[in-house]
């Protein structure tokens, strides 16, 4: 995708140099019910994650940090703390779903599925149930996607309902120079390139 205001220059080899906006993430108006939305990149979940996880949240269930005691569980071995799926699930749809949002609403419906287990790699897709304006703020509208995530068997772990406040397009204002999270002035400019 590239911004109307991308800048042109021919640099000492003739190569034409320009300032491109890459992805920006969805706008409200981008959203449209039933579409799918399968995240980049799966995630392998391993051992530190876990445990690290479970300390920073002080999980003191010994199912997720007592390799002795999770043997003799009907899993046979430690499970992944399923906050620490949520967040990860959650974290991987971020590109193609709240880029872009102002808050999160809510989050409903959560189902673990299966159990995760350190090794398995997670895959995560988003589905767009509903999509509505904002009664209270003219600059967002508010998008309910189910989000859905897999392990490297295809066997679901997780699935949640989640609703955040999405920037409309004209509130945004992005551009090549200046994307979501850069401050103003910061990196190449259209003037670096004339």
């Amino acid at each position: 995708m590239t911004d109307t205001n991308d800048a042109d220059e021919r640099d000492s080899n003739g190569t034409d140099r320009r300032l491109v906006a890459g992805w920006q993430g969805r706008y409200y108006e981008d959203f449209t019910v039933g579409d799918v939305y399968k995240h980049p990149y799966g995630r392998t979940v391993t051992e530190t994650d876990n445990v690290w996880f479970t300390n920073v949240t002080m999980n003191a269930n010994p199912m997720h940090f007592n390799e002795a005691y999770a043997a003799e569980t009907e899993f046979g071995e430690r499970l992944v703390d399923g906050t620490f799926v949520i967040a990860l699930a959650v974290g991987m749809s971020v590109v193609d779903v709240s880029a872009n949002a102002t808050a999160n609403l809510g989050y409903d419906e959560v189902r673990h599925h299966a159990p995760v287990f350190h090794g398995d790699t997670l895959f995560a897709e988003s589905e767009v149930l509903d999509k509505r304006e904002s009664d209270s703020r003219d600059h967002v509208g508010i998008v309910t996607t189910e989000l859905r995530a897999y392990n490297q068997h295809d066997e679901k772990v997780l699935s949640l309902e989640r609703t955040p406040m999405v920037l409309k397009r004209e509130h945004a204002a992005p551009s090549a120079a200046r994307p979501t999270g850069w401050p103003e002035g910061v990196g190449t400019q259209p003037e670096d390139l004339e």
